[in-house]
């Protein structure tokens, strides 16, 4: 493929070899092809088949709103952690206006609710797609590697997001009609995150499982991406062709994959043409400080691969900064190595706004986004017209025109603009590092059971016993915790079970139980639930609990945390008869009082089972 004269970039490979057959069928919109003679100044629109604005019930949508410097961030520096008690929310807020109408005529400036409450076009609300666009292009991946850069396209979340690109580049696949040798397949990490897996499973794909470690995905190695890929099974159908992966702060798992890996996994899916999509929620809740806590209570890091020392990952590749700090601190996405295009990304206002505005988009070459939007057309069309406008009021704010009465996010009225919505991640992300820290440091304080006892001799002995591990989170909300079921008393393989003893499943199943008894009062989320196949389940999944620190109260993360430890320590000195009990409420069917119990409000349990 020849590079552009102009930037020396080579323009995006040609994907349409996967899209589906109903994509290959698509054509644009008429009606939304239209849309663009709406914008004629002085137009008659006697046309479209659209409400009268003037009729619509709101005059405007006012809400208070945090100013962008409310949280205090964390340090970038990874060797200096934060202060726990630096952070205090500032009380200051600003008052938010969308107006009825703004007398702006730039579509791409007008924010009022005679446009954003009407029909629109796929691509998004155009104030807000125009801000996010130039967010993404200049900010957020300054560095695409391919002639003409990415396009953004605006989603009603992720799983929106996710949900379109299955269509666009995977058929349905029925087991009593198609043969096995039509069949495609998804890759993911060996835990994932399960809605997106329920996403794929119902139109017939594989579900194809790829080894993790402390980082997430493996490139190499037995069960890596490069060994199932090379030694795929014909007989299982065909080769995948696309991966999902989430790869900072890894739903469950908190991994954070290196700008190495990501390397190494990017090779492998050029050698065998596979697509990435690239779910990023966390993006900007990276921890700088997890690997000096780590090494200070270890001795080791949670990856060497990521650097110990301020490290500014674009211009160290020799590319432009984002213009910020902060986000030059940031591991890149895949988009910043995608040479050809082969990347969907997806982002999300869920974890930096409010997962209710349902709101988000998609990144990715031109030609996609294009797709993407065709099925937009006839499914979702776009985003809630109230949500969108709301956001764009906050961020991009009124124009400047005198008769535009919309006010922004910012104490003056006008909106947060780039420096204000990048003040306000940073200091979400000072406060769930905040928190990170103070789950982490409680747990490390409990990993194992220390036993004194007197021998036959007299003599006192000491026994130390690790009841679970884990790793510092390195990003995202979450915190996957191992335990040792094997070091439990009454643990034995499934071949020996006896009256007196039961499998680490069994023990699992028993212990989740017995956090939730009133002494502890925690409910984390079983490792099961995060098991895309049967295998992984049954092998290893029953050992893990994700604890997420960010659903609850800040103040209640330490006390909760400090209780899941001693539910842990309590539960490896129950005998047979305390656990079989566990097992048979279990198995029966909750009591009234029971499932009204596990019904109470999150303030009441530690930790919240969302899976989000």
């Amino acid at each position: 493929m020849e590079g552009s004269t102009n930037t020396g970039k080579s323009p995006p490979q040609d994907v349409s070899h996967y899209f589906s057959r109903t994509t290959n069928r698509r054509a644009p919109s008429r009606v939304k092809a239209f849309y663009k003679y709406f914008q004629i100044p002085g137009i008659q629109n006697l046309a479209g088949g659209m409400p009268f604005s003037s009729y619509f019930p709101f005059d405007t949508l006012e809400a208070g709103v945090a100013l962008p410097n409310r949280f205090k961030p964390t340090p970038n520096d990874p060797v200096d952690p934060p202060n726990a008690r630096a952070h205090k929310k500032g009380p200051e807020a600003a008052h938010l206006l969308v107006p009825h109408d703004s007398a702006e005529k730039d579509v791409l400036h007008k924010i009022d609710l005679s446009t954003a409450l009407q029909y629109g076009t796929a691509q998004g609300y155009p104030s807000l797609y125009s801000f996010v666009r130039g967010f993404v292009q200049i900010n957020m991946h300054p560095n695409i590697p391919y002639e003409g850069g990415a396009e953004v396209i605006l989603t009603c979340g992720s799983t929106d997001g996710f949900s379109k690109i299955l269509e666009c580049f995977t058929n349905i696949w029925d087991e009593e009609r198609d043969w096995i040798r039509d069949r495609e397949g998804v890759l993911c990490e060996e835990f994932a995150y399960m809605n997106a897996i329920q996403t794929a499973a119902p139109r017939g794909l594989n579900v194809v499982t790829v080894k993790i470690d402390d980082e997430g995905m493996l490139a190499h190695g037995p069960g890596g991406l490069a060994d199932v890929l090379d030694n795929w099974d014909v007989y299982r159908g065909k080769r995948p062709h696309i991966i999902y992966t989430v790869t900072m702060g890894q739903n469950p798992t908190s991994g954070l994959l290196s700008v190495k890996r990501r390397k190494e996994i990017y090779a492998i899916c050029q050698k065998y043409d596979v697509l990435i999509a690239e779910d990023d929620p966390y993006w900007f809740l990276q921890f700088p400080s997890a690997n000096e806590l780590s090494l200070k209570a270890r001795g080791h890091a949670v990856s060497e691969n990521h650097p110990l020392e301020p490290y500014n990952y674009n211009t160290a590749s020799g590319g432009k900064s984002s213009g910020y700090e902060f986000l030059d601190s940031l591991v890149p996405s895949y988009l910043s190595i995608d040479v050809d295009g082969r990347v969907i990304r997806m982002d999300t206002f869920s974890k930096c706004v409010a997962p209710g505005a349902r709101l988000g988009w998609l990144t990715a070459q031109p030609k996609v986004v294009e797709t993407i939007q065709r099925i937009t057309e006839t499914s979702t069309q776009q985003p809630s017209g109230f949500v969108q406008s709301v956001i764009a009021e906050l961020l991009a704010g009124p124009s400047d025109t005198a008769d535009d009465p919309g006010k922004g996010g910012s104490k003056d009225g006008s909106g947060w603009k780039v420096d204000g919505w990048v003040r306000w991640l940073e200091g979400l992300r000072g406060n769930y590092e905040r928190r990170m820290q103070t789950m982490a440091s409680a747990l490390e304080e409990g990993r194992y059971l220390v036993r004194q006892s007197t021998n036959s001799e007299g003599f006192e002995e000491v026994s130390k016993t690790q009841i679970y591990d884990f790793n510092y989170p390195m990003a995202g909300m979450f915190l996957w915790l191992r335990c040792h079921f094997d070091t439990h008393p009454l643990y034995t393989e499934p071949h020996l079970v006896g009256a007196h003893n039961f499998t680490g499943p069994d023990l699992s199943r028993a212990f989740w139980l017995f956090q939730t008894k009133p002494k502890y009062r925690v409910l984390a989320a079983p490792g099961q639930m995060f098991a895309p196949s049967p295998a992984v389940s049954e092998e290893s999944a029953w050992q893990y609990f994700r604890l997420c620190f960010a659903a609850v109260d800040e103040a209640i993360v330490k006390s909760s945390s400090e209780n899941f430890v001693e539910s842990a320590r309590d539960f490896w000195k129950l005998d047979a008869k305390q656990v079989q009990e566990l097992l048979d409420e279990l198995a029966a069917p909750a009591p009234p009082s029971e499932a009204e119990a596990m019904a109470m409000s999150q303030a009441q349990y530690a930790i919240n089972p969302t899976l989000c």
